[in-house]
């Protein structure tokens, strides 16, 4: 039986050069952009927060319902994220460094872990009646996503994160010499303003004038 001739494999369209130098490009901004620090932080942004914070405060100390202080905390904690995200997706716009690749998706993920974790801290703070435990909590774990985030941007965001931390500290520790002057939940105001108001402010102001806004 004679044998079976080997077919010649078929001959491959060769690779034009401009579908390499394209791939080559991706390959090349997938890689900065996954390098690179998320600088779309708003500046602005933080400092409406501050702003929002520190009314908020004013707003929780009138006290009009028994619920009135947690609820007008969480209304503070919502519009105060509304208007960061909206400023940070206007800043990535205006600079044209993207939330949702590279660093800008790993600071959003980085920081969401611990606000979760807050909001069921929260919630169980909250069925125990241990409000007075809240701010301490708030501060110290909204300041470990700061610096979760802090990871993938600019250098003073972690030491925000970490004034946040700190601030938490003093909110726990100091509640005690505080109380007994201004009441528990008073005092309470008086941590959270200067935490989520004065802190955003400050350093809102500074990333806004190294940062672009």
């Amino acid at each position: 039986m004679a044998a079976q001739p080997v077919k010649a494999p078929a001959p491959q369209a060769p690779i034009r050069l401009h579908d390499r130098a394209a791939d080559n490009l991706a390959f090349i901004r997938n890689t900065m952009l996954r390098a690179s620090a998320f600088t779309a932080v708003p500046g602005w942004g933080m400092a409406a927060m501050g702003v929002i914070a520190s009314a908020g405060g004013v707003v929780a100390a009138q006290r009009l319902s028994p619920d009135w202080w947690i609820w007008t905390w969480g209304a503070v904690a919502v519009l105060g994220c509304v208007v960061g995200v909206l400023a940070m997706v206007h800043k990535s716009v205006r600079t044209g460094q993207p939330v949702w690749k590279g660093a800008g998706r790993s600071a959003v993920f980085s920081f969401c872990p611990a606000i979760l974790a807050g909001m069921m801290i929260t919630e169980m703070l909250y069925q125990h009646q241990l409000e007075v435990l809240m701010p301490g909590a708030w501060l110290m774990l909204y300041g470990a996503a700061v610096c979760a985030a802090g990871a993938f941007s600019v250098r003073i965001v972690p030491l925000m994160g970490v004034t946040f931390m700190v601030m938490g500290t003093f909110a726990y520790l100091g509640r005690h010499a505080v109380e007994p002057i201004l009441g528990p939940l008073l005092g309470a105001d008086l941590f959270l303003i200067v935490g989520f108001g004065v802190i955003h402010i400050v350093f809102g102001l500074i990333i806004a004038w190294r940062y672009g806004g």
